[in-house]
């Protein structure tokens, strides 16, 4: 015989439901999102986390059967485990990757390894909806007021006009199903958890405070659980009209309350806790660029905006033999996500590189037309300001542009350029900016991240380098840094496809150069390129530049226009079919030490960043 449900038993029963069903969605969007930093590539990540994560609600939804219905504590269980499970799975996840011991398993390990927390948590997920509909099949529903008859039963008039014209349905009126209410609560509890995610936890705490909220949510719902229908002296909400009972043991509670206060403080403290994890992976991270026991890396600054995370560091050398990356014992980078951005060593070469090479080509007047997109550091506007020409200025990120005018670290190097008065810098997409202007530009200097998550693909597509194409001038060139071809041939071949597809048929290639160790020798840095749709475009002129383009004349009067290269069997990269052989790939396998060495001597920046 069915014990008859309370109305507070009820509502208890749902807010459970919807509490559980928001952890569980949440925790899908959140791993997703820690592995797609973690190795990149949105939609992978994305799609195998899902994959996994449904397929494990699947594998515990079906042991769920084996347990004893008549124990409602197994609910209580479920959620204490999923609170302790979400917050170790993802140190877990950070130490696989950062850690010196797991570098030493094969790649393939170590991301299947990587992945143990999202089957955890979705198995843990897959036990709560049979349980909770288990306890609600024992139970009679409770018989309804006049008034929320009358409501419900309108709500199922409307509902049948709806779907009458497409499935059978019956006019009879049934009384209130709570099975039915529970399964509503579930899907309901995942829209919400979506939303809120989305739109207000996760820009607001960041990623790992997230999951700690969520562990905190599933702790409360096990104390919820238990303290409604718990036949213990600490039931302080079950009253007299107890119908669920469960007897649980006092250890689980006092360590349901000691997890309770441990995530309490962490979420409290949830800036310490962030800034104490993240430092830890990215410093962990920075150093692995290197050989072993060579560089030391220390987070100054970090923060997210709503496009990327910036993050401040220095760098130490601390291997035996001499330097090979900069001058002195230690200096300041600063990278957006996982790219270096701007190194002491590296500002002005670069930039040297990026603006001043190809501005030798026109005249330094304000009739000279510049694209500058990206550069929210403000540093290629400094360079451009030099060349007296006119400049529009696209980046998306206001918050970086913003935090980069007073950062005493770039200001160094971009001496208040923001200022210059040819310029108009502009908040927008560049996509939606080339497709809303008429302008034509002499110049388009290209300052973007590289190829290492699919959030870029779009702008190393043959629709972003044809908008370039139509937007410039007769005379006009794209310049751009990009990788070496040794290091990731695979991304040169799709890249020079795409760019060749979108109609630049021609190109030079071109380094900077600088003494970068301080040793009194000159070495190559970044790689640069120069597009145009044909030859007649002007060539570098040293006799024309800055006194950094004048010192190296010898590496630039040479430079000529040639076909730019096509490969076979290489498909270009576009938006409606994109080819993810042009995003970098940053989990290879460890070369051994002594090629590392050697490769570290010889590589360009380029090969750096």
């Amino acid at each position: 015989m069915k014990r008859r449900i309370t109305p507070s038993a009820q509502t208890t029963l749902h807010i459970i439901t919807f509490l559980v069903a928001f952890c569980s969605f949440t925790y899908e969007l959140a791993y997703s999102e820690l592995l797609t930093i973690m190795y990149g590539g949105t939609v992978t990540q994305y799609g195998l986390t899902i994959g996994i994560f449904f397929s494990s609600l699947g594998v515990g939804s079906y042991i769920a059967k084996q347990f004893d219905e008549t124990r409602p504590e197994n609910v209580f269980r479920t959620e204490l485990y999923l609170a302790a499970t979400a917050p170790i799975g993802l140190l877990f996840i950070i130490w696989v990757n950062t850690a010196a011991v797991p570098q030493l398993l094969p790649e393939t390990l170590l991301a299947l390894l990587a992945r143990l927390p999202v089957v955890g948590i979705g198995v843990l997920s897959g036990f709560e909806l049979p349980l909770l509909l288990a306890l609600v099949n024992d139970l009679d529903s409770p018989a309804l007021s006049s008034r929320v008859r009358r409501i419900t039963n309108g709500a199922d008039r409307v509902i049948n006009m709806a779907v009458g014209p497409f499935f059978h349905t019956s006019s009879s009126s049934s009384e209130y199903n709570t099975y039915s209410t529970v399964l509503a609560m579930d899907y309901l509890g995942g829209l919400i958890s979506a939303l809120i995610y989305v739109f207000l936890l996760y820009p607001s705490v960041g990623l790992i405070i997230s999951i700690f909220a969520l562990a905190l949510i599933n702790v409360v719902a096990a104390l919820l659980f238990i303290c409604r229908f718990s036949s213990r002296p600490w039931g302080i909400l079950a009253l007299d009209d107890r119908d669920i009972v469960t007897n649980e043991r006092t250890v689980l509670v006092v360590v349901t309350l000691m997890l309770t206060a441990t995530l309490g403080g962490a979420v409290v403290s949830h800036q310490t806790v962030d800034d104490t994890l993240t430092e830890y992976y990215l410093e962990g991270n920075i150093e692995q660029e290197y050989p072993p026991e060579t560089v030391d890396a220390e987070i100054t600054t970090q923060f997210t905006t709503q496009y990327q995370h910036v993050v401040q560091y220095n760098r130490t050398w601390t291997g035996s033999s001499a330097n090979p990356l900069f001058a002195g014992q230690t200096e300041r980078c600063l990278r957006l996500d996982t790219a270096i951005q701007v190194c002491d060593s590296t500002a002005r070469p670069y930039h040297n590189g990026l603006v001043d090479v190809p501005l030798s080509m026109y005249s330094n007047t304000t009739d000279t037309d510049v694209l500058l997109v990206g550069g929210g550091d403000w540093i290629a506007l400094d360079h451009l300001r030099q060349h007296d020409v006119s400049v529009d200025h696209v980046d998306i990120d206001t918050e970086f542009m913003q935090h980069a005018k007073t950062n005493t670290f770039l200001a160094e190097y971009h001496d208040n350029a923001y200022t210059y008065r040819s310029a108009e810098t502009h908040q927008a997409d560049i996509y939606d900016y080339l497709q809303r202007t008429d302008a034509q530009y002499d110049v388009i200097l290209l300052d973007l991240p590289g190829a290492k998550t699919d959030d870029l693909l779009s702008v190393y597509s043959t629709q972003f380098y044809r908008l370039l194409e139509d937007s410039l001038t007769e005379k006009g060139v794209v310049a751009t840094w990009g990788y070496s071809r040794y290091t990731y041939p695979s991304h040169q071949k799709a890249y020079l496809n795409t760019v060749s597809q979108a109609g630049f048929t021609q190109y030079q290639s071109y380094y900077a150069y600088d003494d970068y160790t301080g040793d009194g020798e000159t070495t190559r840095g970044e790689l640069f390129y120069l597009f145009a749709p044909d030859s007649s475009r002007p060539l570098i002129a040293p006799a024309n530049g800055t006194h950094y383009v004048k010192k190296h004349r010898d590496k630039y009067q040479s430079k000529r226009w040639r076909s730019t290269p096509t490969y076979r069997s290489v498909r270009p990269n576009t938006l409606f079919n994109p080819n993810y052989e042009i995003l970098i790939d940053t989990q290879r396998e460890p070369e051994p030490l002594s090629n590392r060495l050697n490769r570290l001597q010889n590589m360009t920046l380029s090969d750096l960043t």
